[in-house]
């Protein structure tokens, strides 16, 4: 059975940090589970974690008022679930739910901002690693919207 920084470090989010920096964030994390149609976090909350999939799939949607929630993305092994948690004012920008049963590495957002900020050289680190991923959600969400709205000329 692997121990959290060995979960930690395998996972391709923080794979290949320095060994202390992943000491330093794994006192900020567990291991949590989440069942098929649970709610990691709703849209406006606090954004108190940020979620390392180790397992499962977990899809990230927009609630179009008064319709539905639209899915934007899929998330699986090996991917973050959670931006938010590291731009003020650190609430969530949409919904993340588990599509089926998932377990994470969930890592306390307050924790990991404080020794960010403690330790500028890791946070350069986590940012380096966060940039990508915030490009590619904004992408994502242009390309579901452009589907969504398609060409309004026709």
């Amino acid at each position: 059975m692997k121990d959290i920084a060995q979960l930690v470090g395998e996972h391709p989010f923080f794979q290949g940090l320095d060994p202390s920096f992943c000491q330093l964030v794994c006192g900020c994390a567990r291991n949590v589970r989440f069942e098929p149609g649970e709610y990691l976090f709703h849209e406006g909350g606090d954004a108190d974690q940020l979620y390392l999939i180790r397992h499962g799939r977990v899809a990230l949607e927009i609630a179009v008022p008064g319709k539905w929630s639209l899915s934007f993305q899929t998330l699986q092994d090996g991917d973050l679930v959670g931006v938010s948690w590291a731009v003020p004012p650190y609430h969530w920008a949409y919904d993340a739910r588990a599509i089926e049963l998932t377990r994470a590495i969930a890592v306390d957002a307050r924790c990991l901002r404080q020794k960010c900020d403690a330790d500028p050289a890791l946070g350069y680190e986590v940012l380096q690693r966060l940039l990508p991923i915030l490009i590619s959600r904004l992408q994502a969400t242009r390309l579901q919207i452009l589907d969504v709205y398609g060409d309004r000329d026709q």
